[in-house]
């Protein structure tokens, strides 16, 4: 099984400092709609993982996450893409639980639902909490520039072996090995 985990905010939409609160602020990054078009076609299994702590501050309710993840399948979906699970911590920074990233939980709970180690899965981020939690995990951690990704890229801590491309479809392309 050829699998691939993705960050949501940053990576598949753009970011927003105030939250993704609806659908109607759910907005695409150029080309990624595409990059899981793509990967979907090759046969790979594309799982999301994302922090939501905008549940636990008040911001906006399971529904309209539900919503927002909705809007995101069927824009897929209409590409000829498929999301196959979104797993979502819906904590909030101060609650100590292990599924908040930088935490690996969440990508725990990817291996046990798909009964796989995740050693060598390509695991996408934006920013430093993905790519540590991803590298716990044993993945591959990429980082993209859209989102956080200039900034992260700056970091002392980046996890060994993080390969960094310019957003979403760069990766696939570099991990389908097609020319852009």
């Amino acid at each position: 099984m050829k699998l691939i985990i993705l960050d949501r905010d940053g990576v598949i939409n753009q970011d927003s400092d105030a939250f993704i609160k609806s659908p109607d602020e759910w907005h695409p990054v150029p080309g990624s709609i595409e990059a899981i078009a793509l990967l979907t076609q090759a046969n790979w299994r594309v799982v999301i993982a994302s922090n939501q702590s905008g549940i636990a501050r008040g911001l906006f309710t399971t529904d309209a996450l539900n919503s927002i993840h909705q809007k995101m399948r069927q824009t897929v979906a209409d590409a000829g893409g498929r999301i196959d699970a979104i797993f979502v911590c819906p904590h909030g920074p101060d609650d100590g639980c292990l599924c908040r990233k930088p935490r690996p939980g969440l990508f725990h709970d990817i291996s046990r639902r798909y009964e796989t180690s995740l050693t060598d899965v390509p695991a996408v981020g934006d920013s430093l909490r993905d790519l540590q939690a991803s590298a716990e995990a044993g993945c591959l951690p990429w980082l993209v520039t859209t989102g956080n990704g200039i900034k992260t890229r700056t970091s002392s801590q980046l996890p060994e072996g993080v390969q960094i491309r310019d957003n979403l479809l760069a990766v696939v392309h570099s991990l389908l090995n097609e020319a852009p």
